[in-house]
């Protein structure tokens, strides 16, 4: 017994040392810390060890830094909250992971890492939670909302209850899997499903192109449509002069393929623009899915970019950017980099785009998006 009571003494001094010691504050910020080329790695791989020995009251702590990490501070974190859950299975601070969890303002990801720790210690807890995620703006945490909606569309035996299933998970999914198994049954059942119109993807643009990226030094100079004068006819490129040209796609999922434009060239860049009406001034997110470098522009001011090439493919809502739109006409203007990589997997010079509220649903344009 006494041999019991000092076990429980000492697990509740560590307790309170890591939550009040402004060491283990320094040693989680050395996680998250970490640069994208490596810098401060050394640092980490010191404090790791400890922190993987943190009791779980620690745990939403540490959810807390995943907020704040980059992808490899994020990897450092998460298997130091997979360590710690191993140890102390029985332990686990379940109502603050819960809070966490339900809180829409962490990240998704720190999110989704909260659901994971109770799905492999609570499963039934988890399960109970699943049916909540149905309007979640994290797209890894709806998809399991709509699968569940889904499993009970495939397994009803009463059709008219299977349809009004499939109309839900295909108004709330943002998966494309799940969207297209959804309106492909519906449309079995009679229904005219157009997933453009649903989903509020962008079909028709303008396109101007191609510009020289050579070495892949072109993602950062301003060429002509994203200079002052950019949206004006013509620009020039190293071949002469190039005009802006409409383009429509007819892809069922609005994939604009730059390569059906240009043909498959390498070491080039693209611009694409639209005009989107809003009738009113209001809050946005702008979602685009491109497996090229590119750089976003609304009204002028450069929202986002991302300088990589081919990892992974094409995905709806891939990368979601905050943003406004302003009453009436607003600019759209992006920048799709092709590198040198010459593999059949690289050969894709695309994307797609959508504006939606923060939640994925569609906001659509109230005009002609092209003039």
């Amino acid at each position: 017994m006494i041999k019991h009571l000092s076990i429980l003494y000492c697990l509740f001094c560590v307790k309170l040392s890591v939550q009040s010691s402004p060491d283990s504050t320094n040693l989680i910020q050395s996680l998250v810390a970490i640069k994208s080329q490596g810098e401060g790695n050394r640092k980490a791989m010191k404090a790791w060890p400890q922190v993987s020995q943190f009791p779980p009251s620690a745990i939403p702590q540490l959810l807390e830094a995943m907020n704040r990490a980059n992808d490899l501070g994020d990897n450092w974190i998460r298997a130091a909250i997979e360590k710690i859950c191993e140890q102390n299975t029985t332990q686990l601070p379940v109502q603050r992971i819960i809070a966490f969890l339900q809180d829409h303002s962490n990240q998704a990801e720190s999110r989704h890492m909260a659901f994971q720790i109770l799905q492999s210690e609570l499963p039934s807890k988890a399960d109970q939670l699943i049916p909540s995620f149905i309007d979640d703006p994290a797209p890894v945490l709806r998809q399991k909302a709509v699968e569940l909606i889904l499993s009970k569309a495939r397994n009803s035996s009463a059709k008219p209850k299977a349809i009004k299933l499939y109309q839900k998970a295909l108004i709330q999914a943002r998966e494309v899997e799940q969207i297209k198994e959804a309106s492909r049954e519906l449309e079995e059942a009679g229904e005219k499903i157009n997933l453009i119109q649903l989903m509020g993807l962008l079909p028709e643009w303008q396109l101007m192109g191609p510009f020289d990226n050579s070495e892949r030094k072109g993602f950062s100079v301003e060429y002509g449509p994203e200079s002052g004068k950019g949206l004006t006819e013509q620009h020039k490129n190293k071949d002469g002069i190039v005009k802006w040209e409409k383009f429509s796609t007819q892809d069922e999922l609005g994939l604009v393929d730059i390569n059906q434009k240009y043909g498959e060239l390498k070491e080039v860049c693209a611009y694409a623009r639209t005009t989107f009406h809003s009738q009113s001034a209001q809050s946005a997110h702008f979602r685009i899915g491109s497996k090229n470098a590119w750089k976003m522009w609304v009204n002028g001011t450069l929202l986002f970019s991302r300088d990589e090439y081919h990892r992974g493919k094409t995905r709806i809502d891939q990368f979601i950017i905050e943003g406004k739109l302003q009453e009436g006409e607003n600019e759209i203007l992006l920048k799709v980099c092709q590198n040198e990589q010459t593999q059949s997997w690289t050969k894709q010079w695309e994307f797609n785009f959508r504006i939606t509220d923060r939640t994925g649903s569609a906001i659509h344009s109230s005009g002609s998006t092209i003039k």
